[in-house]
């Protein structure tokens, strides 16, 4: 079993202020005796707006962690590292960005918001647009549970979970898996077999909570299957 990792960052885009005490750094001092927490300074982030002035970021990201220190963060409850030190990050996300649908990404509100709000800066870059997909894969990675944002990051939070769910579905099973699947929905028979999978396939492709409730509900009825078989 994984523990209850709390995973969050900030951006090194500037000098902080008390908008970062408040929003954030003061929840991460009360969470790191709660939970394992892990804290990164996230300069690839950064990168998605400030890609042309690359020296703001880097003159940043120390003061950050100073600052982190100085608010409460304790590296000996909290693990604190830059985002960039972990190739793992880059990689994940460029494995999500693989088998996500472009149409996924433009609906995040964010990044129509962004363009809005940061008029002075070209954001109609793929490092803009695909920013929840990094934001995604520096959760996942760490297979965290709990992620404290900002409410203007929750669809972000909300998308990780279809990706999520997407990836599991395109390459998360051991060759073999769905001729196992399909063999034992086959002893339900016929009718109730074809229930099941789609309601399997309604889950696995849109997050449909309740077709997997009904399909769980319906193969606690049987007699007939294996623990193997249910899974």
């Amino acid at each position: 079993m994984y523990e209850e990792r709390v995973v969050s960052g900030m951006r090194p885009t500037g000098a902080m202020h008390l908008g970062h005490f408040h929003g954030a750094l003061k929840n991460w001092v009360k969470l790191q005796s709660e939970y394992p927490c892990l804290y990164f300074v996230a300069d690839w982030h950064a990168l998605t707006t400030h890609y042309e002035t690359p020296e703001v970021i880097e003159e940043s990201v120390w003061d950050m962690v100073i600052d982190w220190l100085a608010a409460g963060i304790d590296p000996a409850q909290a693990t604190l590292f830059i985002q960039s030190r972990i190739p793992e990050h880059a990689e994940l996300h460029t494995l999500l960005s693989m088998i996500t649908p472009l149409s996924w990404l433009e609906r995040v509100p964010s990044y129509k918001d962004q363009q809005e709000k940061l008029i002075d800066r070209d954001l109609s870059t793929y490092g803009s647009l695909g920013y929840p997909l990094l934001q995604a894969a520096g959760v996942l990675v760490y297979r965290a549970k709990y992620v404290p944002v900002g409410e203007d990051q929750v669809p972000h939070v909300e998308m990780m979970r279809e990706v999520a769910r997407r990836f599991n579905h395109v390459y998360g099973r051991e060759p073999g898996f769905e001729e196992k699947a399909k063999a034992a929905a086959k002893k339900l028979g016929s009718r109730k077999a074809k229930v099941v999978m789609e309601l399997r396939t309604r889950y696995q492709e849109q997050g449909d909570a309740e077709a997997l409730a009904a399909a769980r509900a319906l193969l606690d009825k049987q007699g007939n299957l294996s623990v193997a078989d249910q899974e």
